[in-house]
C-alpha cells in the first residue's frame, strides 16, 4: 500500500470511518471516496501527502473540523469536503494550498468569517462555501481573483454590498451566486464586463435601485435571478433592463418576483429569448394587461405574474404554450371569462387564477389538461354549474379549490374519480342537492370544505371511508337526520365544523367524549344535544391548530361557544 498512488472508493456504501494510515501512503496523488456513508472525523494524516492532487470525500456523513493539517498540501488542486456535517471555522492555513483551482465545502455547517488567507490562492477558478452559516464580510480580496470562474456563496448570513467594480475585476466570472444573504446596495454596471457570466443569482437579499440597463450585453447569460429583493421600476425608463435583455439569445431563466416593481410591463418582454423556460414576477405592483406576443416565448415551462394589479383578459394566445407547466395569474384584477385555449395546455400541471375578477362558466375544455395536479379557481365571480369534464382530471392530487364563486347545480357522482386529490374546497358557492355517495373514494382526502352552499340530505356514510381527513366542514348547509356517528372514527380529524345544518340524534360516545364525561366536562350533554354543539367543542379544542384555509370564522365560532354556555347552564 506504501507505493498506492490512485485510490477511488467513490459511488458505493462504504461505511466506518476514513483510516487514519492512509496518511501513510506517501506516494498517493488521488484519493476520491465520495458518495458513500463514511462518518466521524477527517483524519489530520491526510495532511502527511506531499503527492496528493486530488481530495474528494463530498456526500458523505463526516463531521468535526476542516484539519488545519490540510494546508500542508501544497501539491493539492482538488479539494472536494461538500455535502457533509462539518463544522467550525476554516482554517486559514488552507491559503497555503497554492496549486488549488477547486474548492468546494458547501452544504456542511461550517460558520463564522470567510478566512481572507484563502484569497491568496492566485490560480482558484472555483470557489464554492454556499448552503454554511458564514457571517460577516466577504474580504475584498476575493474579489481581485481575476482567475475565478464560479463564485458560490449562496444560503449564509453574509452582509456588505458587491464591489462596483466586480465585472472588471473578475472578467472570467461565468457563475455569480450570492442569493440567501443580507447584501445590499446596488446592483453594479460593471457586471456586464463579465463579459462570460453565465448565471446571475441575487435572489432573497436586499438590493435595491434600479436594475442595470447594459446587462444585455452579456451574451451568453442563460440564468438571472433578481427575485425577493428591494429592486424597483417605476417608469418606462427603469424597465429597460428588459428590452436590454431580449439581446440575451441564451436566457432561460428570469426572476424578477418579490421586489417593488411598477408600472406597465413593457411589451419587449415578449421578444425575449426563445429558449426561456421560467419567467416569475410575482409579488410587485405591475399594472397592464399580458403583453400581446406572450405566444412567442415558445419554452416557457413556467409563467408567474401572481400577486400584482395585472387588468384585462387572458389572451387565447397564451394556450399555443404547449410546454407550460405551472401558470399562475392569481391575486391580480384579470376579468372576462377563461378562454377555452388553456385547455390545449396539456402539460399544465399547476393553473392558478384565484382572486381574479373572472366571470362565466368554467370552461369544459380543461379536461384535456390530463396532468394538472393543482386547479385554483377560487375567489372569483364564475358561474353556471361545474362542468362534469373537471372531475375526469384524474390527475388532480394537490387541491382542487372552486371556492368563493356562484357556482350552482350539484356536486356530480363522477367526482368519485378524483381518487387521488388532497383537498377539496367548493365552499362559498350556491352549490344543492345532496352529497354523491361517490365523494367516499376520493380516500386521500385530507381537507374537505362544503360549508356555505344549499347542501341537503344526510351526510353520506361512505364518508366513513375518508380515514386520512382531518379539517372536514360542512357548515352552514341544510343536511339533516340523524347525527353521523361514524365521524368519531376518522381519527386523524383536527377540525370538524356541522354547525348550522338541522341534525339531530345521539352525541357520539367516542372514546374522546367518554373520557370528557368521565371527567364531568360533558355531564349533561349525553343525549339529544344538537350535533352543532358537538362541532363547537371540537372548534373549541382545535382553534390552535392551524389550518391550511387560514379563515375560521371566529365570530361564528364565538357565537356558538356562547351557545353551549347557555345549554351547559341550562343543564
Amino acid at each position: 500500500m506504501h507505493i498506492l498512488q490512485y485510490l477511488n472508493l467513490s459511488y458505493n456504501s462504504l461505511d466506518g470511518k476514513i483510516p487514519a494510515t492512509l496518511g501513510h501512503c506517501s506516494k498517493l496523488q488521488y484519493i476520491s471516496i465520495r458518495s458513500n456513508n463514511l462518518v466521524g472525523q477527517i483524519p489530520d494524516t491526510l495532511g502527511r501527502l506531499p503527492n496528493l492532487k486530488v481530495l474528494s470525500l463530498a456526500t458523505n456523513n463526516l463531521i468535526g473540523d476542516v484539519p488545519r493539517s490540510l494546508g500542508n498540501l501544497s501539491s493539492l488542486n482538488i479539494l472536494n469536503l461538500a455535502k457533509n456535517s462539518l463544522t467550525g471555522l476554516l482554517p486559514p492555513s488552507l491559503g497555503n494550498l497554492s496549486s488549488l483551482f477547486f474548492f468546494d465545502l458547501s452544504s456542511n455547517n461550517l460558520n463564522g468569517s470567510i478566512p481572507e488567507d484563502i484569497s491568496r490562492i492566485t490560480g482558484l477558478q472555483f470557489f464554492s462555501v454556499s448552503i454554511n452559516g458564514f457571517s460577516g464580510l466577504i474580504p475584498s480580496s476575493y474579489f481581485n481573483l481575476s482567475s475565478l470562474q464560479h463564485f458560490a456563496v449562496s444560503v449564509n448570513q453574509l452582509t456588505g454590498t458587491l464591489p462596483q467594480d466586480i465585472g472588471l475585476t473578475l472578467p472570467n466570472l461565468e457563475d455569480l451566486l450570492v442569493d440567501v444573504n443580507q447584501f445590499h446596495g446596488p446592483i453594479p454596471i460593471s457586471l456586464s464586463n463579465a463579459s462570460r457570466l453565465q448565471v446571475v443569482d441575487l435572489d432573497t437579499n436586499k438590493f435595491s435601485g434600479r436594475v442595470p440597463l447594459n446587462l444585455g450585453s452579456l451574451q451568453n447569460l442563460r440564468n438571472l435571478n433578481l427575485g425577493s429583493n428591494k429592486l424597483r421600476a417605476r417608469e418606462a425608463e427603469d424597465w429597460g433592463f428588459i428590452t436590454s435583455l431580449t439581446n440575451c439569445s441564451n436566457l432561460v431563466v428570469l426572476g424578477l418576483n418579490n421586489n417593488n416593481f411598477t408600472g406597465v410591463l413593457p411589451s419587449s418582454i415578449a421578444n425575449l429569448s426563445s429558449e426561456l423556460q421560467w419567467l416569475v414576477m410575482g409579488g410587485n405592483q405591475i399594472s397592464g394587461g399580458i403583453p400581446a406576443g406572450i405566444e412567442n416565448l415558445v419554452n416557457l415551462v413556467v409563467l408567474g405574474m401572481d400577486q400584482n394589479h395585472f387588468t384585462g383578459a387572458i389572451p387565447g394566445a397564451i394556450g399555443k404554450l404547449q410546454w407550460l407547466n405551472a401558470l399562475d395569474l392569481s391575486e391580480n384584477k384579470f376579468s372576462g371569462q377563461i378562454p377555452p385555449s388553456l385547455g390545449n395546455l396539456s402539460q399544465l400541471n399547476e393553473l392558478q387564477l384565484g382572486k381574479n375578477e373572472f366571470w362565466g362558466s368554467i370552461p369544459s375544455s380543461l379536461r384535456n389538461c390530463q396532468n394538472l395536479e393543482a386547479l385554483g379557481l377560487s375567489n372569483n365571480n364564475f358561474s353556471g354549474t361545474i362542468p362534469i369534464e373537471v372531475f375526469s382530471i384524474t390527475s388532480l392530487s394537490r387541491y382542487l379549490d372552486l371556492s368563493h364563486n356562484s357556482l350552482i347545480g350539484t356536486l356530480p357522482m363522477q367526482i368519485g374519480s378524483l381518487t387521488n386529490l388532497g383537498i377539496l374546497d367548493v365552499s362559498e358557492n350556491r352549490l344543492s342537492g345532496e352529497i354523491p355517495n361517490e365523494l367516499g373514494d376520493c380516500q386521500v382526502l385530507e381537507y374537505l370544505y362544503l360549508e356555505g352552499n344549499f347542501f341537503q340530505g344526510s351526510i353520506p356514510p361512505s364518508f366513513g371511508k375518508l380515514k386520512g381527513i382531518r379539517e372536514l366542514d360542512l357548515s352552514r348547509n341544510k343536511f339533516s337526520g340523524q347525527f353521523p356517528n361514524f365521524l368519531e372514527n376518522l381519527h386523524s380529524a383536527q377540525y370538524l365544523n356541522l354547525s348550522f345544518n338541522n341534525f339531530n340524534g345521539e352525541v357520539p360516545q367516542g372514546a374522546e367524549y367518554k373520557a370528557a364525561e368521565e371527567s364531568g366536562r360533558c355531564e349533561g350533554m349525553k343525549t339529544r344535544m344538537e350535533a352543532c354543539l358537538v362541532s363547537v367543542i371540537r372548534i373549541g379544542l382545535s382553534c390552535s391548530v392551524e389550518s391550511p384555509k387560514e379563515r375560521i370564522d371566529m365570530n361564528c365560532v364565538v357565537r356558538e361557544l356562547e351557545a353551549v354556555r347557555d345549554m351547559l347552564l341550562v343543564v
